[in-house]
C-alpha cells in the first residue's frame, strides 16, 4: 500500500513512460494474453498497425491507476482532464429525465467518471458508477476508498446496486457503465460484437428504457506524454428499440455503438480483454449463429 502511494505522486508522465514496457512485457510473456489480443484484432479488422498501440497502452492503463485512486480528494484533475462536446450532457440533462453514460474498455476509462464528477456534479447531483469488487480482498478498501469521491458514487453490479442506478436515474442524476463488460449469467444475451457473438449485459438498454433517461457515449482518449486525457462526448448513432422489443436487438444496437468508439482509437482499446467469453455455466454461443 504505501508503495502504491508513492508511485500515486509521481509525475503522470512518468508512469506512463513505465506503462509502456510494462505492456509489452506482459504481452511477450503470456502467450494466452497475447493470442487473445491478435485473435480479437483480427475479428474487429483492425490492422496491425493500428491496434499495436494498444499493447503498450495497456500498461499505462496500470501505472496510472494509483495517481487516479490515490489522488488527495482534494486535488481536482483540473485540465489535466479536457472535454470535446460537453454541451451534449448539458441538453441532456436540461430535461430533468437522467442520463446513462456508456464508454467501453478504452484509453482512460476510469479518469471520465471522476472528470464527470468535478464539473458536472455540482449541478446536475452525482453521478453512480457501476462496478464490480476487487478480486484480490486487499485491493477492495483501496478501490471502494478510491471511487467514492465528491459527487461520484459506486454501485454493484447486483439487484440492489441496480435498483440504486434505476434510483439516481429517477431522481434525475447520471449513471455510468462498461456495457461491452461480460455481465454474470442471467443478466445478458448474446449479441454480435464485431461480428461475433459475444454475451452483452441487458442493464444500459433497460436503464433507458424504464426510466427514459437520455443516453450518450464517452469516450476517454488518453494523451501522449503525459499530458492529460480528452473525453469526447457523442450522441448514439441510432434509437433504442422500445420496452417491448427483442433485448438481443437492443444489446446489438450498444454493440454497435461501442464498435464505433473502439474505432476511432484502436491503438487505446483493451484487445486482451477476454469479450467472447461465456460467464460461469452458460454454455459458449455458436460463432455461426
Amino acid at each position: 500500500m504505501h508503495v502504491l502511494r508513492l508511485i500515486a505522486r509521481c509525475p503522470l508522465w512518468l508512469l506512463h513512460a513505465l506503462g509502456t514496457p510494462m505492456g509489452w512485457l506482459t504481452y511477450w510473456l503470456s502467450p494466452t494474453y497475447r493470442q487473445r489480443f491478435k485473435a480479437n484484432v483480427a475479428q474487429a479488422g483492425v490492422p496491425w498497425r493500428q491496434a499495436r498501440g494498444a499493447i503498450g497502452a495497456a500498461g499505462r492503463m496500470v501505472t496510472e491507476l494509483p495517481y487516479l485512486w490515490m489522488r488527495p480528494q482534494g486535488e481536482p484533475l483540473g485540465e489535466r482532464a479536457r472535454w470535446r462536446q460537453p454541451e451534449l450532457i448539458e441538453q441532456a440533462h436540461a430535461g430533468g429525465r437522467g442520463l446513462v453514460l456508456l464508454t467501453p474498455h478504452l484509453g482512460c476509462f476510469e479518469v471520465a467518471a471522476q472528470a464527470y464528477a468535478e464539473r458536472f456534479s455540482p449541478r446536475f447531483g452525482p453521478m453512480t458508477a457501476l462496478y464490480r469488487p476487487a478480486r484480490k480482498a486487499w485491493l477492495r478498501p483501496l478501490m471502494d476508498e478510491s471511487r467514492n469521491r465528491p459527487g461520484l458514487k459506486t454501485a454493484p453490479a447486483t439487484l440492489a446496486g441496480v435498483r440504486q442506478m434505476i434510483r439516481a436515474l429517477r431522481s434525475g442524476e447520471t449513471v455510468g457503465l462498461l456495457p461491452d463488460q461480460v455481465p454474470p449469467d442471467g443478466l445478458g444475451v448474446w449479441a454480435p460484437f464485431f461480428g461475433k457473438p459475444a454475451y452483452t449485459m441487458t442493464l444500459a438498454s433497460r436503464l433507458v428504457q424504464q426510466t427514459g433517461a437520455a443516453l450518450l457515449l464517452l469516450r476517454a482518449e488518453r494523451l501522449p506524454n503525459g499530458r492529460g486525457y480528452v473525453i469526447h462526448v457523442s450522441p448514439l448513432a441510432e434509437p433504442l428499440p422500445g420496452a417491448d422489443a427483442d433485448p438481443a436487438q437492443s444489446a446489438a444496437v450498444i454493440n454497435r455503438a461501442m464498435e464505433q468508439l473502439i474505432l476511432q482509437s484502436p491503438q487505446q482499446y483493451l484487445w486482451g480483454y477476454h469479450r467472447y467469453k461465456a460467464p460461469r455455466s452458460l454454455p459458449a454461443a455458436d460463432a455461426t449463429s
